[in-house]
């Protein structure tokens, strides 16, 4: 019903296609910035939200994906996150079940899909928030801005900072959150078609809208803001409100409001219909979440954290300008901007109190311009703008409550379709008054160009967890978390020496990084430097007391000095703050078993296999100990008990053969020892065992055969040699006694 004559394409040196050729020249260039991400591993957040989330598997009962946190965490739980987003980890469920496992390429995929629907979805919203909405007499929708909306949707669908959002899986709460809002949006928009009986409006589109609105929030929490965009929209675009002209009148208060719109076509109702449907999803919202906000540290937003209103409020605003810098030039791209990356603001002499200045200017000349201008056209077009720029920002703004982040580059991609339709509209400001419009056009596709060409960099970065953290030095040198990814990675793949150089360099950014400190002193205790690996664990448990794993390396340090008795209680201390801490019991009973405290080391390591079934070390350990205290039958039980649960762990089965050899039960030792062999054909124990299990059984050329590969394997195997000599000296007794 809304109508708008004001065309921006006769302002634009640009290309005129039909919808349906600029939706698949948008879906393929969106396609083609991200397209090499298709083949990326899980990286960074992507393992805690995907491969260490338990309701992601069929075992878990899908009622329960309702009742946890993104993160796979109780709602309920003090510790959990809150972010609550059962819609995303659905999709995350759906992707490992198809793929029958933790296989990223269908993730990835799915991603890349949903990036191409939605920058296509914005050729439609960018032709409603530049063009106006007016239907035909058929009540089909007319594209009023064919130029104009084809080059926002490809500012929008080429714009670097959405690489998180694609290439890194975890993004895709975002990209689920802005279908369903881009989807409750357009369906606000049909509640306005036109009709044989008048300018009326459809309840049912509405409340669908609010339906979607729903939808998008159980995707990320960002999506209720949609309910406040639709509002905003229908005061201006449908009831054609004048902003200024209402404030006027206010003030005024003879001047009667009657003709300002308010009270024109349901406004009210609507309105109303809007404020009850968010206001009925905060309510659920917050029963759900059950135990009140969640509870963030000051390395996760540091500002929060300030004691002064003022340094609060600087830094808050000095955030919003770097996310503002990050949509004018997305160059500077990192995967985590805490923990130092962004020092506190403290003083006004300080000169990034410039940047914020530039914002609040350019801000405020852009209000007043949408407030005073005469053209109801450019009110309507700046005030959409800013709406869709600043709206979806708030729940990121810290202004209602503590986020546990300094910037992500995730939280503004909804907010860059403000950011693209302001610049659209600038463009066509400069169109208009450039004598060389060709040139300004070709700057334009230059633009494009160059920030196709970064998402293809960047996306390339978000492929691996090496490349997406050393891109990040340059980035944030001074971020203690980018140190302390860099050192975990190349932990992870061996190479110790460089780990330990980024680790303290972790911790002397933060000194109270207990994370680098854990990591490090566990490295240090690999490499027998027991001194300072006891000073950094100790350190982080005095810095955060209840940090279990650092009790439990703290424990495995002191059991290595030998000083027991502290082992001992660092262990309890780990489990009293980690009840079900499988590890720690697993490394206790190892202690007791030092201190020949055989009954309580193999209660131990029951408690460890009860909390994880699947604790093949903690089985081993049971299964050794009985046999080397002769109790056999025991040790046999227990080994069949642990080969039921873990069938294919190739030491149980050897260690099971073993007790079963000595039990001369040969035939069933054989065949568990041919089992074992068969799966690790490299171990020279297990052809050095079942070359005994034959000597003892009478088998002496297959215990000779095997003695041979277990010394070819390992020519240092302890007791091989002189079994072999042995052996070695009774053929050679049988030879002389069979020549005779």
């Amino acid at each position: 019903m809304a109508q708008s004559e004001f065309n921006l394409d006769h302002e634009i040196s640009w290309f005129v296609l039909p919808s349906y050729w600029a939706k698949i020249i948008v879906g393929l260039i969106s396609c083609m910035c991200f397209a090499n991400s298709y083949d990326g591993d899980f990286v960074f957040d992507d393992s805690e939200a995907i491969i260490n989330n338990k309701d992601l598997r069929a075992e878990t009962p899908f009622g329960e994906l309702w009742h946890h946190d993104f993160w796979g965490s109780k709602l309920s739980s003090n510790t959990s996150h809150k972010s609550y987003r059962p819609l995303t980890v659905l999709t995350f469920r759906m992707n490992y079940l198809f793929a029958g496992g933790f296989h990223p390429v269908g993730f990835h995929v799915i991603n890349i899909v949903l990036h191409c629907a939605i920058s296509i979805l914005m050729v439609d919203v960018f032709s409603i928030l530049l063009g106006g909405l007016q239907y035909n007499s058929k009540g089909r929708r007319l594209n009023l801005a064919p130029k104009a909306s084809l080059l926002a949707a490809s500012l929008f669908a080429v714009h670097p900072v959405h690489t998180e959002c694609v290439a890194g899986i975890v993004g895709r709460a975002d990209l689920l959150c802005a279908l369903f809002f881009l989807l409750s949006f357009l369906g606000y928009c049909k509640a306005f078609r036109e009709n044989k009986e008048g300018n009326h409006f459809s309840i049912v589109w509405v409340l669908a809208s609010v339906l979607l609105a729903a939808i998008a929030m159980l995707c990320k929490e960002q999506g209720i803001t949609v309910l406040g965009l639709n509002a905003v929209f229908d005061a201006l675009v449908i009831n054609k409100l004048n902003i200024l002209e209402l404030i006027q009148k206010v003030v005024h208060k003879g001047k009667s409001l009657e003709n300002v719109g308010l009270f024109r076509r349901g406004f009210l109702f609507r309105i109303t219909l809007l404020l009850s449907g968010g206001a009925t999803m905060l309510c659920i919202r917050w029963r759900i979440m059950g135990t009140g906000p969640p509870a963030f540290t000051e390395v996760d937003n540091p500002a929060s954290f300030a004691d002064s209103l003022f340094v609060r409020a600087i830094n808050y605003n000095y955030y919003y300008s770097l996310n503002a810098w990050l949509l004018l030039c997305p160059w500077w791209l990192c995967f985590d901007w805490s923990m130092g990356c962004i020092p506190l603001i403290k003083s006004v002499s300080d000169w990034r109190i410039i940047a914020l200045a530039a914002l609040w200017f350019c801000l405020i000349g852009l209000i007043c311009q949408a407030l005073r201008s005469q053209d109801s056209q450019k009110r309507r077009i700046l005030t959409l703008g800013l709406g869709f720029l600043i709206i979806p920002f708030l729940p990121a703004s810290n202004l209602f409550f503590r986020v546990g982040f300094v910037v992500a580059e995730r939280v503004i991609y909804l907010p860059s379709i403000g950011y693209c339709m302001l610049l659209t509209y600038g463009f066509s400001l400069l169109n208009k008054q450039a004598k060389k419009k060709k040139m300004l056009a070709a700057v334009l596709l230059g633009i494009l160009v160059i920030n196709m060409l970064r998402c293809v960099i960047r996306s390339n970065q978000w492929r691996s967890e090496e490349q997406l953290f050393r891109s990040a030095l340059s980035v944030c040198p001074l971020n203690a978390k980018v140190h302390y990814n860099v050192g975990k990675n190349l932990a992870d793949k061996g190479n110790q020496s460089a780990a330990i150089k980024y680790y303290r360099e972790a911790v002397r950014l933060n000194p109270k990084y207990v994370h680098a400190m854990n990591n490090l002193g566990n490295i240090l205790k690999e490499r027998n430097e027991l001194q300072e690996a006891e000073g950094l664990l100790s350190l982080a448990v005095q810095i955060q007391p209840d940090f279990a794993a650092a009790w439990m390396n703290l424990g495995i340090v002191q059991n290595s000095l030998r000083r027991f008795e502290e082992a001992e209680q660092s262990y309890w201390t780990a489990i009293k703050h980690r009840k079900k801490y499988p590890d720690c019991y697993y490394n206790l009973g190892r202690l007791y078993a030092d201190l020949n405290r055989h009954i309580d080391a193999l209660n131990a390591w029951r408690n460890a296999t009860v909390l994880k079934p699947e604790h093949s070390l903690a089985w081993n350990n049971m299964i050794i100990l009985l046999d080397n205290t002769g109790n056999l039958a025991q040790a046999e039980a227990v080994g069949r008990e642990a080969l039921e649960l873990i069938p294919n762990d190739h030491s149980l089965m050897f260690s099971l053969a073993n007790v079963l050899g000595k039990s001369q039960k040969y035939k069933e030792s054989e065949a568990l020892f041919l089992k074992a062999i068969k799966a690790n054909p490299t171990a020279a124990s297990y052809h050095g065992n079942l070359a005994v299990l034959y000597h003892r059984w009478g088998n002496l050329d297959l215990a000779k055969k095997h003695y041979e590969v277990s010394l070819k394997l390992d020519p240092a195997a302890p007791g091989t040699k002189e079994n072999y000599s042995l052996l070695k000296r009774k053929l050679e007794q049988l030879q002389k006694k069979g020549n005779v």
